[in-house]
């Protein structure tokens, strides 16, 4: 099997069973709120929103949110060695700890997702400030990464109860939105937790790739994007393939000590006034060969970039029947190779880029390479 489109819509399979409306943030467990919110701040253009710590009466961890476009990052950081983050951090160094999604009904989301087969990690509970309640609950994923459950409607705080605001304002770079975040699960798991979204949560299969779709020489890997009905909120689930040498998923689950997220893909309006900034601001990226822009007008037809822009910032170009799209990957932004950034602008494009692949993964084994890990 090659690529395959799930495409029927109004089945039981593609309805909204918890009544999910969006990504509201996600959370990293670092071991350094301060220094990596920073880093957030003078590199990709987040503005800090709200801070929670000891001056705002925390004493177990210290949180930032950071913001640009729809976007909202919590970094948080233990200040007691019994906070559950330290032994988080000690097996998979800093990592998305929680996808949270804005439901209509925290209690309705969680109580269906038990029963539908979830693990509980947090019972419905208020969380109440001078600004109003949230109402918040949680489920495990795959790994140590759980999915919160908050319906906010009725709060009119900077972010969540407890957090205190503390803006800090940095020039945006153009990111707008989540466009998808991409889990990696270990050999043989991948169906395992695509069967799970589709049965807890009501997500169905939008795309799927083999190991013919996404390999080289040495390596492969396999995935599924999950989606919403909306989609809204898309989910790839990646696993390794057997090949010559290990994968970047099999290096990922190495250095991560297990599941976890890969990438969180960032959506911009402008993708090469984009990473224009972020290149000024020291970002690093993974470079393809020059090669690839000599076959590129061929491969996806007219495009309204300039193809030696495109070159020197290193943007990758893919086409579908809808459209075309422009993307770029960061090297891991964490000293262990775990976490990195895909910036993507869509021009009608609704796929992930099938046909950028085969360069990506080169480019990739080539610094698996320099770190002994290929």
């Amino acid at each position: 099997m090659t690529v395959t489109q799930d495409a029927p819509t109004g089945t039981a399979l593609n309805q909204n069973p918890l009544k999910l409306k969006r990504v509201h943030h996600v959370e990293f467990w670092v071991g350094n709120a301060k220094q990596a919110a920073f880093y957030y701040r003078k590199a990709f253009g987040f503005s800090q929103l709200a801070y929670r710590g000891l001056e705002t009466g925390a004493r177990d961890a210290a949180s930032y949110v950071l913001a640009q476009g729809k976007v909202r990052f919590v970094l948080t950081t233990p200040l007691t060695p019994e906070h559950p983050a330290g032994e988080h951090i000690r097996n998979h160094g800093d990592g998305v700890r929680d996808i949270a999604l804005e439901v209509e009904d925290t209690d309705f989301a969680f109580h269906e997702a038990v029963r539908r087969g979830a693990t509980p990690v947090v019972a419905p509970h208020d969380v109440t400030d001078a600004n109003g309640t949230v109402r918040h609950a949680a489920i495990q994923t795959y790994g140590d990464t759980i999915h919160s459950f908050i319906a906010a409607k009725a709060y009119a705080g900077d972010f969540l109860p407890g957090f205190a605001p503390a803006p800090v304002a940095e020039p945006s770079t153009g990111i707008v939105m989540v466009d998808h975040m991409v889990g990696n699960v270990e050999l043989g798991k991948m169906n395992v937790w695509a069967e799970w979204y589709q049965k807890v949560m009501g997500f169905s299969r939008y795309i799927t790739f083999d190991d013919k779709d996404i390999s080289t020489e040495y390596s492969a890997l396999m995935s599924i994007v999950m989606s919403d009905d909306n989609k809204v909120v898309k989910f790839p689930i990646n696993e390794p393939a057997e090949g010559k040498k290990k994968s970047q998923i099999q290096e990922y689950l190495e250095a991560y000590r297990g599941a976890g997220v890969q990438h969180v893909a960032l959506l911009c309006g402008d993708v090469i006034e984009t990473v224009s900034k972020l290149h000024e601001n020291g970002v690093e990226f993974l470079r393809v060969p020059d090669s690839y822009y000599d076959e590129l007008p061929a491969r996806v037809g007219e495009i309204s970039e300039p193809l030696e822009t495109l070159k020197r910032l290193g943007i990758l170009v893919d086409r579908d029947d809808e459209g075309y799209l422009l993307q770029i990957f960061t090297k891991p932004v964490e000293d262990r190779p775990t976490v990195f950034y895909e910036i993507i602008q869509r021009k009608g494009c609704r796929g992930f880029g099938k046909g950028n692949f085969k360069a990506l993964f080169v480019s990739i084994e080539h610094e698996q390479e320099k770190r002994g890990n290929l």
